[in-house]
C-alpha cells in the first residue's frame, strides 16, 4: 500500500508539472518585418526572441498573424495570451499586462553619404525635401509640421530609391526595418546612403499579456527573466545577428 501511494503521489507530480511546464500560449502579431512575418524564418527577428525566451521560462508557444485590430481584439477577449509587438500604451493596461523592454524602435534619418546633413533639431531640416510614406506616423512633432518639405512616396523602398538617385535630400525609417529592407536593395544603392547619428523618435518594444489568461503575471516575470539571462550569455545577440541585425 505505501508503494502504491507513492507511486500515486509521483505521477500526480508528474502530470502537474508537465501541465505547468507545457502550457502552450497563442501568440499573435501582424506583419511587420523583419519583426514578425510568418513568412520569415521563426516568424521574424520579434516572435523569434519572444518564443525563445517564452520556451526558456517553460512555455510552448504557437504563433498566428493577424490584421492588428483582430490581434488587439483577441487579446483583449483571450482568444490570444501574447501580442508580440507592442508600444506601450496607458489604455492598452485593461486588456494587458506589458513586460519589460526587449526591443527598441529607432526612427532614424537617412541620407547620401556625401551630403553634409546634421540633424540636431527639427528647424534644420526644414529646407530638405524629405521622402515619406503616405499614411506612415514617425513622431507627432515632424508629422505635425507644416514646414517640413514632405514627399509622399508608397513605401520605404520607393523612398530610399529617391534619395540614392539624389531626388530627395532625407528620408526615415524605424532603423531595423530600414536594415532589413537595405538588405534587399542594390548595392548601388545600399552603399549610397547612411543614417543620420541621432533618432528621430525611440519606442520601446514590449509584450503584451492577456489579463484574461490567469498566469499572466508568471508568464511576464518569467520572460523578463529570460530575456534578461540572454542579454548575459549572449543569445540575445546572437538572435539579432541570425536575422541580419
Amino acid at each position: 500500500m505505501p508503494r502504491l501511494h507513492r507511486a500515486l503521489v509521483l505521477v500526480g507530480l508528474l502530470l502537474l508539472s508537465h501541465q505547468t511546464c507545457a502550457q502552450k500560449l497563442r501568440l499573435v502579431a501582424d506583419g511587420w518585418p523583419p519583426f514578425t512575418d510568418a513568412t520569415l524564418v521563426n516568424g521574424g527577428l520579434a516572435t523569434d526572441i519572444v518564443s525563445t525566451a517564452l520556451a526558456r521560462a517553460g512555455y510552448a508557444t504557437e504563433f498566428e498573424q493577424v490584421p492588428w485590430a483582430r490581434a488587439m481584439l483577441g487579446i483583449s477577449e483571450g482568444r490570444y495570451d501574447v501580442l508580440v509587438n507592442a508600444w506601450y500604451a496607458q489604455d492598452r493596461t485593461q486588456i494587458g499586462q506589458f513586460s519589460a523592454e526587449y526591443l527598441l524602435n529607432r526612427v532614424r534619418f537617412i541620407k547620401r553619404k556625401e551630403d553634409l546633413i546634421e540633424f540636431d533639431n527639427l528647424q534644420q531640416l526644414h529646407v530638405y525635401p524629405i521622402a515619406v510614406v503616405r499614411g506612415y506616423a514617425y513622431s507627432r512633432d515632424f508629422d505635425e509640421d507644416q514646414q517640413m518639405h514632405k514627399v509622399p512616396v508608397h513605401s520605404f523602398a520607393m523612398a530610399v530609391r529617391m534619395l540614392a538617385a539624389e531626388r530627395v535630400k532625407l528620408t526615415l525609417e524605424d532603423e531595423y526595418v530600414a536594415r532589413y529592407y537595405l538588405a534587399r536593395e542594390s548595392p548601388k544603392v545600399r552603399n549610397a546612403v547612411e543614417f543620420l547619428p541621432k533618432p528621430l523618435s525611440e519606442n520601446s518594444l514590449h509584450i503584451l499579456v492577456s489579463l484574461k489568461n490567469p498566469e499572466h503575471e508568471q508568464i511576464v516575470a518569467g520572460f523578463d527573466k529570460a530575456i534578461a539571462a540572454m542579454k548575459a550569455d549572449g543569445s540575445y545577440a546572437r538572435l539579432l545577428e541570425q536575422h541580419g541585425m
